[in-house]
């Protein structure tokens, strides 16, 4: 479902997108409020007050997008029957990929054995689930494919400027996933709204070399160069403002209203942005989700992970409508509107040989991958012996 210039295009469908699985993974490492404050001038209470943050987990070496982004996905499809080749295409929202190119979507492709599937990554900052939870529907939905994996990963403390109290103290690392299916039954995906305002692109951004303003100063050693700025007074201004109106939107696109959504999922950026969306909507907070004390704002990934904890919570149950909202650097802002049709954790009858299989593919693909390292180092040395 789409609206352009105020006239709407309804998609003559009998094909639904239903969120099948969910998973999330954190990096082991807790960082506290505590332990920024003996880095910055700040204290526990100041970010408590401003933000709503208690602490955020911070990856290590090991624990890059990809990798967080493969548990994830693999943790999403426990929970079902679906076998990573029956899976027909992987999307990641991500702001920290780990290359320009190969993109790290079809990093997690390869490792999760998915091979008949397309993979790439979506880039609309902290809306890029809601956007790449869109995508994938709308292609199930059009019967050009049957299973999607959406994964929002995120390694925000790696373009963090320490020295920066504005947006140091706000971010974490994470990943959530959902699995995507095509069924007949109404529900799922009901309706998306997708919106851009590129005219506040300087007011969130981490530039890179092509960057007009990193090229401008000759210099690759500029501090700015992979380094998250913000300007928050004018973030928080316009996320308030987007956030009740593109909910609106999104249950009038579904046929409902706010008072039939059960909870609202948006994207975990501070607690002040959450209360006064509540406002704005005039709905109770406590219809909002939020887990942002515990993982602070995760760019991509705080949704899916805000959905995970949610449904392990029991705020959701089959037949609810939710809504997930997200805001953040693009300026870019999505919301969507969803029928869950699932029942709960562990209420699925997940079949053992299914399980069985994911973990033989999973250990081949990790051999494989080995081998294929092996391979290359003694053909390259060959050649490079050839060559002299």
């Amino acid at each position: 479902m789409a609206r352009r210039k105020g006239n709407e295009i309804r998609q003559q469908s009998s094909i639904y997108a239903h969120i099948v699985g969910w998973g999330m993974q954190l990096p082991k490492k807790a960082l506290t409020n505590e332990a920024i404050a003996a880095i910055i001038d700040t204290s526990d209470e100041w970010i408590k007050a401003r933000t709503g943050i208690n602490e955020r987990r911070i990856a290590d070496e090991q624990e890059t997008t990809a990798w967080l982004g493969l548990q994830a996905a693999k943790n999403a499809l426990a929970l079902t029957n679906i076998l990573p080749g029956d899976v027909d295409l992987v999307i990641v929202a991500t702001s920290t990929p780990e290359n320009i190119f190969p993109s790290t979507a079809s990093l997690i492709q390869h490792w999760l054995g998915a091979k008949s599937a397309g993979a790439f990554d979506l880039s609309a900052a902290c809306s890029g689930f809601v956007y790449a939870v869109d995508m994938a529907a709308q292609a199930i939905r059009s019967g050009s494919i049957e299973i999607a994996i959406v994964i929002g990963t995120e390694t925000m403390s790696r373009v963090l400027d320490w020295q920066d109290r504005g947006t140091c103290i706000l971010f974490g690392d994470g990943a959530g996933a959902v699995v995507l299916q095509a069924a007949r039954e109404e529900g799922g995906v009901l309706s998306s709204v997708l919106r851009s305002d590129g005219g506040g692109a300087d007011l969130l951004a981490i530039p890179t070399l092509n960057s007009t303003e990193i090229r401008s100063t000759e210099s690759i050693g500029n501090p700015k160069l992979h380094k998250m700025y913000m300007h928050g007074s004018e973030v928080f201004r316009f996320a308030t403002r987007v956030i009740g109106d593109s909910v609106r939107e999104a249950c009038r696109l579904a046929g409902i209203t706010i008072d039939d959504v059960k909870l609202i999922i948006p994207h975990q950026a501070n607690e002040r942005i959450i209360q006064a969306a509540a406002r704005s909507l005039d709905v109770e907070p406590e219809r909002f989700m939020s887990n942002l004390s515990n993982y602070g704002n995760t760019s991509a990934a705080s949704i899916p992970l805000a959905l995970c904890d949610a449904v392990h919570e029991k705020r959701i149950n089959a037949g609810d409508y939710i809504v997930l909202v997200g805001f953040g650097g693009g300026l870019t802002w999505a919301s969507m509107a969803i029928r869950w049709s699932l029942p709960q954790p562990g209420e699925v009858q997940v079949s053992r040989m299914a399980e069985n299989r994911r973990r033989i593919g999973y250990w081949l693909v990790k051999w494989r991958v080995r081998f294929r390292r092996l391979w290359r180092f003694l053909t390259w040395r060959g050649d490079d012996d050839l060559d002299s």
